[in-house]
């Protein structure tokens, strides 16, 4: 007792899905390159000499 074959409409959504797996991933990828440049680079520190103490 084997597995019946796949219908074409399975094959074409596997395709499908691997495709929005792939280009999910890479945006994910530039996301995450850019937040990491952003932070090595400092641009998440306040300006120096603006920041006000207490109240």
């Amino acid at each position: 007792m084997g597995f019946r074959e796949p219908h074409e409409l399975h094959t074409r959504r596997k395709g499908r899905n691997i495709g929005v797996g792939l280009t999910l991933a890479v945006f994910i990828f530039i996301v995450f390159g850019l937040t990491v440049v952003k932070v090595t680079r400092g641009d998440f520190e306040p300006p120096r000499g603006t920041q006000t103490e207490g109240s």
